[in-house]
């Protein structure tokens, strides 16, 4: 039995962090239902690759779920959704504050439908205070928990993040850790409730050391200055011969002692405590004496911590993940098949089946509503 296999959700979230939360549900066996507007769908259909027409983007974030499509404001549209309420568990919604109980869809009207449901709502702020209804992505959310601020460049001026931390890290996982929290009290006790995920202060979690320096020691992190943030020779990135990248993060005396022999770093430099710019300019120098295939044999079954910079082209392709099978699950497009987005759901607790479609916009609009496909 899978975990989630009784569970039903009807997601109205789009592009991201609603999106991979409730996929991450349905691996694990629950039943999505994405509610869509009609004609165009979601906004992530319009997002490339296109695949005959078709937006893998798209199909990643949404492999095996169900879709309907509807006019949120049409007359009468609320109540057919709300008459589905009984039959389910979860409501997942990802709109400025307030919207969906303008639309006769808030919380109180689905509690009053079936007080057993879980509402998530999923937002940049919350549901209150004086930046609730402010607009923004992912780049604000990092700008305005002090992110942006430890990744400035050599004329300090902070680069734009690689990576949707505000959006997964702030958004996607702590709405599913608290829909299953949920889940597990409402097996105790019969009780649905509100769940309020704001992405700008979920990812202050990820301050933590600068948390505890700032606030308990007053030293407020910079960039370039702290022991995760550049200011360790031990923790860098450091340009080899050929300009690809070593990425060393040697913390522990242990592994910084066996990457300094390999490195040839003088005893006098090892101990970095006594002048850490001039171990810095050491290590830079030896890692740049050697070309990155030189760096990946000496390394190679050595506990150093230090690793090669690689590419997202060269990572898919990597022997470990192709070994622990982490793309050799299938989304299916209509003429096309694309491997499935990694989801951090062990193989014990997820759907078995390797290869789901991507829904069409409205596909279930019969068999859920009782109304033809749009």
């Amino acid at each position: 039995m899978l975990p989630l296999q009784d569970i039903r959700v009807l997601d109205f979230s789009t592009l991201l962090p609603g999106p991979l939360a409730s996929l991450i549900l349905a691996e694990a066996g629950a039943e999505v239902i994405k509610v869509e507007r009609p004609g165009s769908g979601e906004d992530m259909r319009g997002y490339p690759p296109f695949l005959d027409g078709e937006s893998g983007s798209f199909a990643i974030l949404n492999r095996g779920k169900r879709a309907i499509s509807l006019d949120l404001r049409a007359p009468g549209a609320a109540a057919s959704l709300l008459a589905l309420a009984p039959t389910l568990d979860i409501v997942l919604e990802q709109f400025r504050p307030g919207v969906m109980a303008r639309l006769g869809l808030g919380y109180e009207a689905w509690r009053a439908a079936n007080p057993r449901i879980l509402y998530c709502a999923i937002t940049g702020y919350g549901q209150d205070g004086p930046r609730a209804d402010e607009a923004g992505h992912d780049l604000n959310y990092q700008a305005g928990a002090g992110i942006l601020a430890l990744v400035a460049g050599a004329d300090g001026s902070p680069g734009v993040p690689p990576t949707l931390a505000g959006d997964i890290a702030g958004g996607t996982y702590p709405a599913v850790i608290n829909l299953l929290l949920a889940l597990r009290r409402r097996d105790r006790t019969g009780e649905g409730c509100f769940i309020d995920v704001a992405m700008a202060e979920n990812l202050l979690t990820f301050q933590f050391l600068g948390l505890a320096m700032g606030q308990g020691a007053g030293l407020w992190p910079r960039p370039g200055a702290g022991t995760l943030t550049g200011g360790s020779p031990r923790y860098r990135v450091y340009g080899t011969a050929d300009r690809r990248h070593l990425a060393v993060a040697a913390l522990e005396d242990k592994f910084w002692q066996a990457f300094c022999e390999i490195a040839a770093i003088p005893e006098a430099l090892r101990d970095d405590r006594r002048d850490a710019q001039a171990t810095a300019e050491a290590v830079a120098q030896a890692v740049a004496s050697r070309d990155a295939a030189w760096w990946e044999a000496a390394l190679a079954g050595r506990d150093t911590c230090c690793t090669l910079v690689r590419s997202l082209e060269e990572a898919v392709r990597d022997l470990h993940f192709a070994a622990r099978g982490v793309f050799s699950r299938r989304v299916e497009i209509p003429g096309h098949v694309l491997p499935a987005l990694p989801v951090p759901v062990v193989p014990a607790l997820r759907t078995p089946a390797v290869s789901a479609p991507a829904p069409r916009v409205g596909e279930g609009n019969g068999a859920i509503m009782g109304a033809p496909e749009c």
